[in-house]
């Protein structure tokens, strides 16, 4: 626990401090790997971008070894199923980062592909079907921890059909001619909430006195109402742009 609060805070640290040095040296370029009609970040793009950035070492190594964006959305996969595992038997702190980790794997798969000029139907079409594979790892995962409580395990419940239905909208209205990126509950959003509430929740129960599971509950919770809402607002306005 006390390695975890360590980490986090040396995370933290670090990317406060290099946030000013992001800025001054990005002030004016254009990420040529960015895309340019991405779907809204609850934090922002500026925070989006500068994690990017901070990313960037990572990237460069990846693309001098060669390696393909595929390898990447498989790693993200081993992240949500490692994530799930650990979840399961108790190790909400590991699991948590496992998330967020493979939120990092699902983020540079996609820069890779464009770098190596290899992006296309195929990545595209592999890279959303695995991120599902991970998310439902992770919430099984979350399911087996709380199945001793009914109305938790009807929240990750709802949590994952949520989930899985923002990315169901998203890609109907595609198939039918409908790009939508607009909702507050995004894949990003999600993996920050979990991946986040993991960390802290043993953090938060050993100094307030809450019992386990108890914050990342709560936090499960913001993620099925979220994902329900975002899933039924798409539906509207995508319905609405086929009439």
């Amino acid at each position: 626990m006390r390695t975890d609060l360590a980490i986090l805070l040396g995370f933290f640290g670090g990317a406060l401090a290099s946030m000013p040095i992001y800025a001054a040296r990005a002030a004016g370029r254009r990420d040529p790997l960015e895309i340019a009609q991405r779907g809204s970040f609850v934090l922002g793009g500026f925070v989006r971008n500068w994690f990017y950035w901070f990313a960037g070492p990572v990237e460069r190594l990846a693309l001098s070894l060669r390696l393909s964006p595929t390898a990447f959305n498989l790693l993200g996969v081993a992240f949500g199923v490692a994530a799930g595992v650990a979840f399961a038997t108790g190790r909400l702190g590991l699991g948590g980062w496992a998330v967020l980790l493979g939120g990092g794997a699902d983020v540079l798969d996609g820069r890779i592909a464009r770098a190596q000029g290899v992006e296309g139907p195929r990545g595209a079409f592999l890279d959303s079907t695995l991120d599902r594979f991970a998310e439902v790892g992770a919430f099984v995962g979350l399911a087996v921890y709380f199945q001793a409580s009914t109305p938790a395990l009807a929240v990750v419940t709802a949590g994952l059909g949520g989930s899985l239905l923002v990315s169901y909208a998203r890609a109907r209205g595609e198939s039918v001619g409908v790009v939508c990126k607009v909702g507050v509950m995004q894949r990003a959003e999600r993996l920050l909430l979990i991946g986040f509430g993991g960390i802290l929740d043993p953090i938060v129960a050993a100094g307030s006195g809450w019992s386990q599971g108890a914050l990342l509950l709560v936090l499960m919770t913001l993620v099925a109402v979220g994902t329900i809402g975002t899933a039924a607002y798409r539906t509207v306005w995508i319905a609405k742009r086929l009439q």
